[in-house]
């Protein structure tokens, strides 16, 4: 079995926990989390403070890091990777390029093995716009988000002072999504492929227009987008916009000759996303184990993964069961 363990038990850690428990080759074995362990209840697994880590060097075979790609996985990365393997589902597209070269570093110097930006997007889908891209040379690639809720905007929201709890939802822009899948030449920006909805529960007594003005202007998040906040109570927000779902879709439109148009579209409708990016990680984490096992080191991405390390069947399986 391979031995998980589980760094930070928000809803990214629960999903993860939860996806676990279907992977026939996999065990979870540990939360840790940053707050008093007494505090946190998993679905079954032991919670120990992060300050113990060091203790479990030995005892797992990968590390999953499930904080938030604002603030806390730059940190954690390079941490955990100079004890373990670890993988993170890190979505700032922006900073990957450093996040990279960190926890490359850190890992080499260490032994170990990181894979970054394990989750869907990117991940899956940076998979997906390669295959597209291979199949189709003659074309153009566009993603589309949502319409659903990004665990890593709400949780950028959150961290802002004066915000008690906060959503966001990315709607992508249905005009040009057929644009898209109908060859019409259409402009293509951050602003006319999507715009961002944010609901927030705001301090009694903050500014909420310092919290607005801190919203719509902040890079990489919501500075590029028709962005809108919402003020809600906490009733609210918990009757209203309780759910976590999410999807998205890659667009490979291209020729296969001059007159000829052909469509690629690959796409999630997700129910839970912290639940589908949890099961995403679980398989990455598989890939992760194989390879370290094999003696590799330092920084991954997804384009260093088979879509036969992801699976926990033998290649003799894979072939019976997809070809």
């Amino acid at each position: 079995m391979i031995r998980i363990g589980i760094n930070g038990y928000g809803n990214l850690g629960r999903g993860l926990e939860l996806a676990l428990g279907h992977q026939p080759d996999m065990e979870g074995v540990v939360v840790f989390t940053r707050r008093d362990p007494a505090t946190v209840t998993t679905l079954g697994l032991p919670v120990v403070h992060v300050d113990q880590m060091e203790e479990y060097v030995g005892r797992l075979d990968v590390v999953v890091n499930c904080g938030g790609s604002a603030t806390d996985l730059a940190v954690q990365g390079p941490a955990v990777a100079a004890m373990f393997n670890t993988v993170d589902s890190f979505d700032t597209h922006a900073n990957i390029p450093a996040h990279f070269a960190a926890l490359d570093d850190a890992a080499q110097a260490a032994g170990t093995l990181a894979l970054i930006s394990a989750g869907w997007d990117p991940g899956l889908f940076s998979m997906l716009r390669v295959l597209g891209e291979a199949v189709l040379p003659n074309g153009a690639t566009t993603t589309f988000w949502g319409p659903g809720v990004s665990q890593g905007h709400s949780d950028a929201i959150r961290r802002i002072p004066g915000v008690v709890d906060a959503k966001q939802y990315t709607v992508p822009i249905e005009a040009t999504v057929a644009a898209v899948k109908e060859h019409r030449p259409v402009e293509l920006t951050a602003r006319t492929m999507h715009k961002r909805e944010c609901y927030v529960v705001a301090e009694e007594g903050s500014d909420r227009a310092d919290i607005e003005r801190a919203i719509v202007q902040m890079p990489n998040y919501f500075a590029d987008y028709d962005t809108t906040v919402t003020f809600v109570t906490a009733e609210e927000l918990a009757a209203e916009h309780s759910g976590m779902p999410h999807g998205g879709q890659v667009i490979r439109s291209g020729r296969t000759d001059d007159n000829v148009p052909a469509t690629v579209t690959f796409s999630l409708e997700l129910g839970s996303n912290p639940e589908f990016t949890g099961s995403v990680l679980a398989a990455f984490a598989r890939a992760v184990a194989r390879k370290a096992g094999a003696g590799q080191t330092g920084a991954i991405t997804a384009f260093d993964v088979t879509l036969g390390e992801l699976s926990p069947l033998s290649a003799e399986e894979l072939r019976a069961h997809f070809l």
